[in-house]
């Protein structure tokens, strides 16, 4: 799997350098109430995401949706996130990003991962977990955090559902004020909420 994401990288990071950046949900107040299992054996990997608004802290978990992780930190490897923006927040919902920039130009990504929406883990609050279009096996580069518990985006419950692959461990404060910002068309922030890095966190 590690050498998936070192090829995986290289692949992106191709495609980003060819195409040009082209198109193709601080102090810890954590109020994070999910209360998705975590097993002590499982690997996890921590992950900073660094926004104009303040930074984020994400706890990933890869023993419970490794190629959601794995995925995810190809992208963080090959620097896709940076000066990509949220470009859609739902108060009482959640905050989406990682797939545009601050012109609203979607991203090159790699092809879509296989779903790991029924790995147990949950749509709670505080969760970090994948966006795909209706086609089920569709999720690249995008994700969201829940803001409020969102039963509805587990499997099963409508369809199914939306891998949840890690949690907010700090900066949910920092969550609460970008889903609260105010927005325009399409639920786009009417100022730019920017992602300026995400780095591996080693602990």
């Amino acid at each position: 799997m590690r050498q998936y994401i070192a090829a995986a990288a290289l692949m992106l990071a191709a495609s980003l350098a060819s195409a040009n950046d082209g198109s193709a949900a601080i102090t810890n107040t954590n109020t994070n109430t999910n209360t998705n299992n975590t097993d002590q054996q499982d690997e996890l990997v921590s992950v900073d995401i660094k926004t104009s608004a303040g930074d984020i802290r994400l706890q990933l978990n890869r023993s419970k949706a490794p190629i959601t992780v794995d995925n995810f930190l190809t992208y963080v490897s090959a620097d896709h996130y940076d000066g990509t923006i949220f470009h859609r927040v739902i108060k009482d919902f959640m905050i989406q990003g990682g797939g545009y920039t601050e012109k609203m130009k979607k991203k090159v990504t790699l092809p879509g991962i296989k779903n790991e929406a029924d790995n147990g883990l949950l749509n709670q609050r505080g969760t970090v977990a994948m966006a795909r279009t209706a086609v089920v096996d569709s999720a690249t580069s995008q994700f969201f955090i829940n803001v409020k518990d969102n039963q509805f985006l587990n499997h099963g419950v409508r369809d199914f559902g939306y891998a949840v692959f890690g949690t907010v461990t700090s900066g949910m404060e920092v969550v609460d004020a970008i889903a609260a910002t105010a927005t325009g068309a399409r639920d786009r922030p009417l100022e730019n909420i920017v992602i300026t890095d995400v780095i591996v966190v080693e602990e």
